[in-house]
């Protein structure tokens, strides 16, 4: 799978969030998104993942057959989108069942992120760390190639930070891309950053934006 967004701008509540950005990502490659908070970070993955229209400009995808750019991602957001009542178990199976393309069991998934023992707990009863665990579990039951993760190590100790550079890192290696919103880093040295609310381009891939709040 490759991605180009090229020229988008947004705007909410009729004010110009950001425009003018661009960039370009090939298999295995990942972009942090940086920058202030109102710039706009959250709202570039809401681009992407269709829950919301730009103002200007495209997002196009390629190599993925007749998939939509929607049924091609995973979105782990702010908000783990658990249901408490339910145990963990379930929500990793409800989540199987709706995205299709299943991968690991919920209890495989449960275990690569350290909660095996969690699996028939309801989700009301776990801390919040352990919860966005279970909220990132998901990435792993269903195979989609591009994870949109905003700020995805709240919560986590250094332990499951560090599972998760793991994960992040086999993603890649599959030819995997992520895009990931946050103000501190994820253990992906090499990715490329994209500064919302300044002009900012890399050497090898430029990108570009700029914004107001």
């Amino acid at each position: 799978m490759r991605l180009t967004v090229d020229d988008l701008a947004a705007r909410r509540s009729g004010r110009r969030i950001f425009s003018r950005l661009s960039f370009a990502l090939e298999p295995g490659e990942a972009l942090m998104v940086t920058g202030r908070n109102g710039a706009g970070k959250s709202t570039l993955l809401a681009l992407l993942a269709g829950r919301l229209k730009p103002d200007a400009g495209t997002i196009a995808v390629t190599e993925v057959g007749e998939a939509t750019l929607p049924e091609c991602l995973h979105v782990v957001g702010h908000r783990d989108g658990l249901k408490s009542p339910l145990t963990a178990e379930e929500n990793l199976a409800f989540a199987r069942d709706l995205l299709g393309a299943a991968r690991m069991s919920p209890g495989e998934a449960l275990a690569e992120l350290g909660l095996g023992h969690a699996l028939k707990l309801p989700v009301a009863y776990l801390s919040a760390g352990q919860r966005r665990r279970v909220a990132l579990a998901r990435l792993l039951v269903c195979r989609r190639p591009l994870w949109l993760l905003d700020e995805p190590t709240a919560a986590l100790d250094t332990a499951s930070q560090a599972v998760l550079a793991g994960l992040m890192a086999r993603h890649r290696a599959e030819g995997g891309l992520i895009i990931a919103a946050t103000h501190q880093s994820l253990g992906l040295d090499d990715a490329r950053e994209l500064r919302i609310g300044e002009t900012a381009s890399a050497p090898e891939a430029p990108v570009t934006a700029e914004a107001w709040w």
